[in-house]
């Protein structure tokens, strides 16, 4: 891993991307700065396990931590308090009904942070990605109220799980949770959840290190998509996970 400076990008050429090895130590995981938000870029990013994350007034910095968490679907962990929550059937579980509501909830300010990283450039290149087909978002709702969510990306046989709400207690983790459990049985094998958090161990995801996290990509991103029907109201939540 390189110790230097991150590369700057070839705006003409979105294919224009360092080796993830000269990522960074410090900040961990920064590897080239610049470029855009074009549907190419992003897809040649993801498919080489580099993903943007940067502030407003910054230029678009892309980044390829080490190690990397990621979540294999048939390692879902669902706590006895979750389940408890499940077996209530609370929420209504849909997925691609409201994408552009749930990023723009994503990117609402938190409660413990002055600013969101998703900016009105990324909000608006992640609505082209899905109009495109590649990026998708699962809802939670009370009644009509949408009271929690998560978007990413699929290529291949991986979701690129990008950033999840909530407005209500556990709306995030049951949608999370039945969505996962969703793509294990539609063929996918890997989640990328990108760097550590609790609430996501929580849920059963671990950290690799990068060489393996890459060796899996070239394999499963260029696997045929998994036959899935994405707009589509999800199980029950009493159903959609293993509930004694």
């Amino acid at each position: 891993m390189s110790t230097g400076a991150p590369f700057w990008l070839d705006f003409a050429d979105p294919e224009d991307f360092p080796a993830v090895e000269f990522a960074l130590r410090e900040p961990d995981g920064l590897l080239a700065v610049g470029g855009d938000l074009t549907v190419a870029r992003l897809l040649a990013a993801y498919r080489r396990g580099i993903f943007p994350w940067y502030s407003a007034g910054q230029p678009i910095l892309w980044w390829s931590p080490d190690p990397r968490m990621v979540l294999f679907p048939e390692k879902l962990h669902v706590s006895r308090s979750l389940r408890k929550t499940l077996r209530r059937n609370r929420f209504r579980l849909t997925v691609d009904h409201d994408f552009e509501a749930v990023i723009a909830a994503c990117a609402a300010p938190r409660r413990d942070e002055a600013g969101t990283w998703i900016t009105e450039e990324m909000r608006l290149a992640y609505i082209r990605l899905h109009r495109a087909g590649h990026a998708h978002s699962v809802e939670a709702w009370e009644g009509d109220r949408l009271v929690g969510g998560l978007y990413g990306v699929a290529i291949g046989r991986v979701f690129f799980g990008e950033s999840m709400f909530s407005r209500v207690s556990d709306a995030s983790k049951v949608a999370f949770a039945c969505f996962v459990r969703h793509l294990a049985a539609s063929g996918f094998e890997l989640v990328d959840c990108q760097v550590h958090s609790a609430h996501l161990a929580s849920l059963g995801a671990e950290t690799i290190p990068r060489h393996r996290f890459t060796t899996l990509l070239d394999r499963l991103c260029e696997a045929p998509l998994p036959v899935t029907q994405w707009r589509q109201v999800l199980p029950e939540t009493a159903t959609c996970v293993d509930t004694p």
